[in-house]
């Protein structure tokens, strides 16, 4: 037990004074109900039972360390609390230059679940699936573990390699799938035309570059089609998300005015709405948006954006669910916390969170062949043509692109 009852509180009190201050909020902290002090004097009271009645001897730090994670985990699956390392990381992360498998994860339904694997990594060539469960790293299990942790044991140096057991609809027992980890560079947008007039833009994540991309690669197939395009494809399957403004700025390609999307906080002055403008937005083209269940996050944001304007056709499977938006803030110690600050909004207001987005022409009822190139996702170039041929053979696809480009 501690000597003297005020070395605890202060502990607890400098603990919870550099949580605010380090990060969290500006706001009057000081006004903490009558109710907040006794569950506090309980922490304390817990605190100490431990440090003298536990069959081991536990660090102090270690336990308020617990504490934070605990706290952190009980909001959701997607807020998370970083010691310094893992802060470092992420860090790193953010400038491209770390190892690892490329693929995008998250805690769903209490289980590590892949949103998708991206093209041309590791794991997309490992034959890693969307919504496949990831049930153990390297022999370890992952039941327990926050979105982080998971993601420092998935990470690690360029030629290292990992194991992980999966489980997916289909299969009769886990699997294990091992992948050598490398330094995941991805071509953010990938264009071709299809046939005469017709063109496809595949969209893999939304990095710092792709609405620029974007608008070359579109202005591309705008001179390999002088006499005009008569429908456009954008594939956003197995796109996992990432940068808000670039989801924003891609919508903004296609729509001429109106709220692209509406970000709302806790408090009413957190909120903020992006909208659309005239300049730079392309021809009036018809447009199908082929999306599936590893669709998530920006890439919900342009498919409802251009579904609720009723700008394209949504095709495919029902998207992931994921319209959250963390916010990584700092501490003084060095470490950090990934804190769920907001969730983002449809232009008609609609919230997809852990709902998705539901296609205007599901698969079921828009692939009429045996085929299920539609659904798979390709891992060479001559799969990728072969899907595209599927996409074109699709009747109710090339009847709603031929109708369009009529009028």
């Amino acid at each position: 037990m501690f000597k003297n009852k005020k070395i605890a509180w202060l502990i607890l009190l400098s603990f919870i004074f550099g949580l605010f201050v380090g990060g969290l909020c500006v706001r009057n902290v000081s006004a903490l109900s009558d109710k907040t002090y006794e569950k506090l004097k309980v922490f304390t009271d817990v605190l100490e039972i431990i440090k003298k009645d536990y069959v081991d001897d536990i660090k102090t730090e270690d336990l308020i360390t617990g504490a934070i994670e605990g706290m952190l985990n009980s909001l959701d699956p997607h807020s998370a609390y970083l010691t310094a390392d893992m802060y470092k990381e992420l860090q790193v992360e953010t400038k491209g230059s770390f190892g690892g498998l490329g693929i995008e994860v998250a805690i769903k339904d209490g289980i590590l679940t892949a949103i998708a694997p991206i093209e041309d990594t590791p794991a997309y060539r490992a034959g890693v699936k969307a919504g496949d469960r990831i049930l153990k790293i390297n022999e370890e299990s992952t039941k327990g573990l926050n979105l982080m942790e998971c993601v420092k044991r998935l990470r690690g140096p360029k030629g290292t390699s990992v194991t992980i057991n999966i489980i997916r609809e289909g299969f009769t027992q886990p699997k294990d799938i091992t992948i050598v980890r490398d330094i995941i560079k991805v071509q953010s947008v990938k264009f071709k035309t299809l046939e005469k007039g017709y063109g496809y833009l595949r969209i893999v994540q939304f990095q710092e570059k792709t609405s620029t991309d974007a608008t070359r690669a579109l202005e591309a197939l705008e001179k390999e089609n002088p006499e005009g395009l008569r429908g456009l494809i954008l594939d956003l399957r197995n796109n996992p998300g990432g940068l808000l403004d670039q989801a924003v700025e891609v919508s903004d390609l296609f729509l001429e005015n109106g709220v692209i999307v509406t970000i709302k906080g806790r408090h009413e002055q957190e909120k903020t709405s992006f909208d659309a403008h005239v300049e730079g937005t392309m021809p009036n083209w018809p447009i199908v948006v082929l999306v599936n269940h590893g669709s998530a996050s920006a890439s919900e944001i342009v498919a409802g954006a251009l579904q609720d304007y009723g700008r394209a056709v949504i095709m495919g499977t029902k998207t992931f669910g994921k319209a959250s938006v963390q916010t990584i803030i700092p501490l003084e110690d060095g470490s950090g916390i990934r804190l769920t600050t907001a969730r983002y909004y449809t232009p008609k207001g609609r919230s997809i969170h852990e709902k998705g987005i539901q296609p205007d022409i599901p698969l079921s009822t828009a692939v009429k062949t045996p085929s299920k190139a539609a659904e798979e996702e390709p891992k060479t170039d001559a799969d990728l043509d072969r899907a595209l041929e599927q996409l074109k053979g699709m009747t109710i696809l090339q009847k709603y692109l031929n109708n369009k480009g009529n009028k």
